[in-house]
């Protein structure tokens, strides 16, 4: 610690707010104006309040790096998930575990249950791949196309998708924000999850009762079956489909159930992928490429890129794939390319070099004070817990509509609101739960987010016409107001030690 620590002194409230107007105008300009990422403009933001710490408020750089590296530290456990994150995705898509859960989930569409089966298909794969934007642009994409044919209208059928896609996302450890939450709040990973569930799962099963209601009027309506063929013959040829391929994720999932350490838990998740690799008739040189690289689709990239409808028809025959029409082929050929060319540990440095930068700039507005400072004049009427959680839930919406992502939509109110919680004897996994409440659902429903931006973009249908239909993502912040307020699933420190990280 400086010697001139003493020197230093608090930010005005006018000061602590020019600081989050500085970062929320290079963060939005970075990101909605430019089109670039966020990385650059938060380490812009993070010097910033370094030379607003050292000139206004008389820190010396080592106190401010020592923030930073105090941000990066309660990350660090996130960080080494992610990674083995990657590497689970790339074993199990590779093994033909993800194509799997594809295959058996667009095996129960019908008809009468349309909106419900898109819900369900659309929180498998995300829950599969942790990916709301991957499940969104290629199953979902296809569902959209689905729902066109049977008069469905569109941005109902956005909405249901983006609330299948942000369940999965926001409840598989697999996702990158599910595990951001619980390293900023200072909680572990599946007690996270199992946190969520008191509010999430009574949320999803409003929202199923939505989707059946809704989609009694589309009953009579007559299914695209071709397509769904298509889907499941052009992941037979690629895979070798068996319910074999259940058997992972189900192992996971006990794992978690079981209070089994993250880690240990996931990279057991990883054992299996390679073994299914195996089974699948690759090489260990196979095996190892995507668990370091990911996966490259082989017979649908093929399939994709073909030059004309009669290579494509030969390619089809070569490998068996009977009464698939070339064209139809052609389009879910480049569908499925798309959704499984990913995973591996490189594919998740982007995002680790994100909560980096994020948690160095939360870091070092924690250090100035500048948190502090927001947090006293937010809480000065906040006497309840209600009211704190009320405060997390429209912090995280707020941030999401001025800063533009939300990953710093997490981390800022998560090291905003740390202290409060722990003053007042709440389990760190009510405030990871709020953030993933409102931080990760809400972020989709704001034009200019970049999620909003994305979804749009793919889906093809603009923010604000599919924002009343996207119930999970609405209802869901709502719902856990309500539990708060009838006090129900609220987590006290002192009913249990465990589970508790030091950040």
């Amino acid at each position: 610690m400086s010697e001139n620590r003493s020197s230093t002194r608090k930010p005005t409230l006018f000061e602590a707010v020019l600081a989050v107007c500085v970062a929320a105008v290079c963060i939005g300009t970075g990101v909605l104006v430019l089109g670039v990422d966020v990385h650059i403009p938060l380490v812009f933001s993070a010097a910033f309040v370094c030379l607003m710490g050292r000139y206004l408020l008389h820190f010396q750089w080592k106190d401010m790096e020592e923030g930073m590296f105090r941000g990066i530290l309660a990350g660090l456990q996130a960080v080494l998930i992610l990674m083995i994150v990657g590497m689970i995705i790339g074993s199990w898509i590779q093994g033909g575990i993800v194509p799997t859960l594809i295959y058996y989930g667009l095996g129960i569409l019908s008809p009468s249950i349309f909106l419900l089966a898109t819900l369900i298909i659309c929180s498998i794969v995300s829950l599969a791949t942790g990916t709301s934007w991957g499940t969104s642009g290629t199953v979902g994409l296809a569902l959209i196309g689905i729902a066109a044919g049977l008069g469905v209208p569109m941005p109902l059928a956005a909405g249901v998708v983006i609330s299948g896609a942000y369940f999965g996302d926001k409840m598989s450890p697999l996702s990158d924000t599910t595990n951001l939450a619980p390293a900023v709040s200072g909680t572990t990973l599946f007690s996270h999850i199992r946190a969520m569930v008191s509010t999430t799962l009574p949320t999803y099963v409003i929202v199923a009762i939505i989707t059946v209601v809704l989609g009694l009027r589309f009953a009579g309506g007559t299914l695209d079956v071709s397509r769904i063929a298509a889907f499941q013959k052009l992941l037979a040829a690629e895979f070798n489909i068996s319910v074999v391929g259940l058997i992972p994720p189900i192992v996971v999932v006990l794992l978690a159930a079981l209070r089994f350490p993250a880690i240990p838990s996931l990279f057991a998740g990883v054992v299996l992928g390679g073994i299914m690799i195996l089974l699948q008739g690759s090489g260990l040189g196979t095996m190892v490429t995507a668990i370091h690289y990911g996966y490259s689709p082989a017979f649908s990239a093929e399939v994709a890129g073909a030059e004309s409808l009669d290579a494509v028809a030969g390619i089809l025959a070569a490998q068996g794939v009977s009464d698939v029409a070339p064209e139809l082929a052609q389009e879910v050929g480049g569908m499925l390319s798309d959704l499984l060319e990913r995973g591996g540990l490189d594919s998740m440095m982007w995002t680790v070099s994100l909560i980096l930068c994020a948690l160095s700039f939360g870091g070092v507005m924690e250090r100035c004070g500048i948190l502090e400072v927001l947090l006293q004049a937010l809480l000065r009427h906040v006497k309840s817990v209600t009211g704190l959680v009320t405060s997390v839930i429209i912090s995280c919406i707020v941030s999401n509509i001025f800063l533009g992502d939300q990953y710093v939509s997490i981390v800022l109110p998560g090291r905003m609101f740390k202290p409060a919680f722990d003053e007042r004897g709440l389990h760190p996994r009510m405030l990871s739960r709020s953030l993933e409440d409102s931080g990760t659902l809400t972020s989709v429903l704001v034009p200019w987010n970049t999620c909003g931006a994305y979804h749009t973009s793919v889906l093809g249908v603009p923010t604000i016409q599919y924002l009343p239909y996207a119930f999970l993502n609405y209802l869901n912040p709502i719902v856990a107001i309500a539990l708060t307020a009838m006090g129900k699933s609220i987590f006290w420190r002192k009913d249990t030690d465990e589970d508790i990280v030091n950040v």
